[in-house]
């Protein structure tokens, strides 16, 4: 169980870092993005430094590994669908952004080198929060609906947690918008 979440953190840091990368060198011209590349401003200054391992990415981490190590130590005795669901929010979100992950690998693979994207476009900071929302309120919905079928505690904590991610990106392109519409 916290293997499984480990690889997937790991892993979701490894591939934010290598887009990075290759957005820099085969799409920056092409894919501009307002502000940094990750989402997330907890992690932003060692993405855009393009670090493989950070402070605050080993903090997230153990943290991470020893809230699930007590929620299991607290459900061991029960039916276990707190440990369900807890683990259901963190690899169940980890999905839904390996997902995009993936997608933007593929994007900026086929950029290197080739005229496969043509012309320029350009994301201001709220719409990629909130295309970002959308996504996560859709893959909430999806896992929503996979409850109904299977009754699983874990698919309800994916829904849960992508619900609250697609808020909170929801809420951070509203607060980038009201800090340009502030003086000062």
């Amino acid at each position: 169980m916290i293997a499984i979440w480990s690889l997937l953190y790991i892993s979701d840091h490894t591939l934010t870092i290598w887009c990075a990368r290759l957005r820099r060198r085969a799409a920056s011209e092409k894919i501009v993005h307002e502000g940094s590349y990750e989402l997330n401003p907890v992690f932003q200054r060692e993405v855009d430094a393009l670090q493989w391992i950070s402070f605050r990415f080993l903090l997230a981490f153990v943290l991470t590994n020893l809230l699930l190590t007590c929620i299991w130590l607290l459900d061991v005795q029960s039916s276990g669908d707190l440990r369900s669901f807890a683990l259901g929010a963190l690899v169940s979100v980890q999905l839904a952004i390996h997902v995009r992950h993936l997608r933007n690998l593929f994007l900026y693979r086929a950029m290197i080198g080739t005229d496969s994207v043509r012309g320029r476009i350009e994301y201001s900071r709220p719409i990629i929060l909130r295309l970002s929302a959308v996504e996560f309120l859709a893959f909430s919905g999806l896992y929503a609906i996979l409850f109904l079928f299977t009754r699983s505690w874990f698919v309800m904590g994916g829904a849960f947690a992508c619900l609250l991610l697609a808020g909170k990106h929801w809420w951070l392109a509203r607060k980038h918008v009201a800090s340009r519409a502030t003086p000062g």
